[in-house]
């Protein structure tokens, strides 16, 4: 026994020095590191929690400006628990989305992971990522969403006509509906109706637990929205084993998923293509509704812009009456006044007001220190509301868009290779609807309740409230 002790007791003496040599090592690679480059300027606030209640109980762009104003265009923090840094010019945006992409990689919290599924496109890199954004950019291609014109026209018309029968709609939440509809449309092309509803009913309950806290217990909507995610995996995996029974060939999402094959013969697995039709769900709907909402309220408050935009679509629409032809492709590629209307709604309301990286070596930026391990958020709305890029950013103003901004500048669907694959859809669908909303339609704002709410796309308080009443100009 004591020959053991004898043994034993020399050798935890050895790795003990050794451990002690390594960390030593490793502090004086630290020391040496943190000599030639420092962390950003900024405060981390409280332990763990860090400035999360700032940023959660006030305007986030009030928290953002005033971080902005006090330490420049880069600076640290930390939220909800992360160590953070925020940077807010266009060089430092294109450096970790461009440029140094392979340094950052996409990040969300876990529970949101989960309600969409790991395999979706927007939590990978590398070859998966790559492989998956292609499958999306080919459902997507202009020769393909050019065929969706009619039925994308007959969404938004039974929409707006269904409007008209309400007391007071809840634009935000109506829009909503029907960039789900466009999105089902997309994704799997003319669906069964009964599977729609279910999709619809089950998503509905994703989305509403998708923002609360994430606790795991019967009765809360983090829960009900996990058991309704597994219901939807189900719904997708019974249309998928339709889709293969009957070996018909389909050029929507769905479709370009199915067929895919790597080099190595592979192919997707059904939780991989129901990770993905979640995934470009998520990301078709709220943005989309969001943006449609500013449009609304942004030329309901400027009749004059308004009138000039009707008479744009009342060209439109006597060239359609006259041939009795619905709305063309080349039409939609027509409307100068309604696009710049678009993408400075985009501007104003910078829907996407910012991004989550992680940095997976240390960085180096502009003499700062971006440790491995820390959370990097290019911070759009500060970019896209700075006066040294955009005069007067707080003011409204579409004729700004007649000429091209300046490079980096102007980036509402992100920027490199994570950069929203899903735009030009996203832009075909606004451009009919407001095309039949003007043309055939008229609306007012109820209340005037100013300001923005955050769910978490900020979008006009209540969701702006309006009355929609059918007319012809």
């Amino acid at each position: 026994m004591a020959g053991f002790w004898l043994f034993v007791i020399p050798s935890l003496i050895f790795c003990l020095l050794l451990v002690k040599v390594m960390v030593s090592k490793n502090n004086k690679k630290k020391k040496k590191r943190n000599t030639r480059c420092k962390l950003p300027p900024g405060s981390m606030g409280w332990p763990y929690l860090g400035q999360t209640l700032q940023l959660y109980s006030q305007d986030p762009n009030v928290f953002f400006t005033s971080k902005q104003k006090r330490y420049g265009e880069i600076f640290k923090t930390r939220i909800l628990g992360y160590p953070c840094v925020m940077l807010a010019s266009p060089e430092a945006a294109r450096f970790v989305l461009v440029t140094h992409a392979h340094m950052f990689k996409p990040t969300y919290p876990r529970s949101k992971e989960k309600l969409i599924g790991p395999s979706a496109l927007f939590f990978h890199q590398g070859d998966y990522h790559a492989h998956i954004r292609k499958l999306v950019q080919s459902s997507l291609y202009p020769e393909t969403i050019r065929k969706l014109i009619p039925d994308i026209e007959h969404i938004a018309l039974s929409s707006l006509q269904s409007w008209t029968n309400m007391r007071i709609v809840t634009t935000y939440k109506e829009m909503k509906k029907f960039a789900f509809d466009v999105g089902i449309l997309a994704i799997f092309g003319h669906l069964e109706g009964s599977y729609k509803e279910i999709l619809k009913h089950n998503y509905s309950i994703v989305d509403k637990g998708y923002n609360s806290f994430p606790m795991n217990l019967p009765g809360t909507s983090y829960h009900k929205a996990l058991m309704a995610r597994k219901r939807l995996k189900t719904i997708v995996s019974e249309i998928i084993s339709e889709r293969r029974e009957k070996s018909v060939l389909k050029t929507d999402f769905l479709g370009h998923l199915l067929n895919f094959k790597d080099d190595k013969g592979r192919v997707l697995t059904k939780e991989e293509i129901a990770d993905n039709i979640i995934g470009v769900l998520f990301a078709a709907q709220d943005t989309t509704a969001s943006c449609l909402t500013w449009i609304l309220k942004y030329l309901h408050d400027d009749k004059k812009l308004l009138e000039a935009v009707k008479d744009e679509h009342r060209a439109l629409l006597k060239e359609n009456s006259r041939e009795k032809k619905p709305l063309t492709w080349g039409q939609t590629r027509n409307m100068p006044l309604t696009h710049r209307v678009i993408v400075e709604s985009l501007r104003m309301a910078s829907i996407i007001s910012f991004t989550f990286r992680e940095a997976v070596v240390d960085v180096e930026y502009k003499g700062h220190l971006i440790p491995k391990g820390w959370k990097v958020m290019p911070l759009f709305r500060n970019i896209h509301h700075n006066s040294k890029y955009f005069s007067n950013p707080e003011v409204f103003d579409p004729s700004r868009f007649e000429v091209n901004p300046k490079p980096n500048t102007f980036m509402p669907f992100g920027s490199g290779v994570h950069a929203c694959p899903g735009n030009e859809l996203a832009k075909l669908q606004i451009l009919i609807f407001l095309h039949h909303l003007v043309s055939k339609f008229r609306w007012e704002v109820v209340g005037r309740e100013k300001g923005i709410e955050y769910s978490p796309f900020p979008i006009p308080r209540n969701g702006l409230p309006a009355t929609f009443l059918q007319h012809s100009l």
